[in-house]
């Protein structure tokens, strides 16, 4: 069965039932795991799908991947890029780590860090950074999203407009091929646009498959983030685009 056959029922069976496993696949068609994964790897890469743990599902432009499954996706890529964002990160400075996988890769990067000032709406966060002796941790409150463990609302969009921080580091669900950074819940967009508002400059930590996917809601342009994170160059014109900004983009490969 030629890998393009394949392609096409794994799709319908996507379809019908939302998600697909690599040991099911591999059983459906009588071939290796290998294989299996390497006809997901190259449907995701297309953006027809969107690969989890375990397998892959349909992408979707109005909600997103649930924690776990983010939580283990591209994981040698976003500790590469967490690696590179806090070796720009100095000591002796105040520092915002908002929601997501990505920002909470940084935090683990940072606990040999001295003397940060930690703002965060990310409960996960303040968890990794709890028993960092030269770290102080401030959570921002606010509604908890019990999914991820993040700070969403007016609570935390007025904790973090009493602060102006030496930086942030910031994650997002989306990137457009405009450079548009995007997100699903407006409530947490809310947060992201106070950030950057308090922020005298920002990091953002995004990798590849980020590119792949869409969601609803805006929450800047590339071109209020000082330094991109990835782990792959970036598609089409967005790398001119980037330099015409001023928006330095480090990759760091895994």
């Amino acid at each position: 069965m030629s890998h393009a056959f394949r392609h096409r029922e794994i799709l319908d069976i996507a379809r019908k039932e939302g998600q697909v496993t690599v040991e099911g696949l591999a059983r459906h068609f009588g071939v290796t795991l290998q294989t299996i994964r390497r006809d997901l790897s190259d449907l995701a890469e297309d953006g027809r799908l969107e690969r989890v743990h375990g397998g892959a599902m349909l992408p979707s432009s109005t909600s997103n991947i649930g924690y776990e499954q983010r939580r283990t996706l591209n994981a040698k890529s976003k500790a590469a890029m967490a690696r590179a964002c806090a070796q720009r990160i100095p000591n002796n400075i105040s520092l915002f780590l908002n929601i997501g996988t990505s920002t909470e890769a940084v935090a683990r990067e940072l606990r040999n860090h001295r003397n940060l000032l930690v703002i965060t709406n990310n409960m996960n966060v303040a968890n990794i950074l709890a028993e960092t002796q030269d770290c102080e941790v401030v959570v921002t409150g606010g509604n908890l999203r019990r999914v991820d463990g993040g700070l969403v609302g007016k609570l935390a969009t007025d904790t973090i407009l009493q602060f102006k921080f030496d930086l942030a580091v910031i994650g997002c669900s989306a990137l457009d091929r405009d450079g548009d950074l995007l997100d699903f819940d407006i409530q947490e967009v809310g947060v992201s646009q106070a950030i950057l508002q308090q922020s005298r400059r920002t990091y953002l930590v995004a990798d590849a498959s980020k590119l792949k996917r869409n969601a609803p809601a805006r929450i800047a342009s590339l071109s209020a983030i000082g330094t991109m994170f990835t782990d792959a160059p970036l598609p089409g014109d967005l790398p001119e685009k980037c330099a015409a900004w001023d928006t330095e983009v480090v990759v760091a490969r895994p």
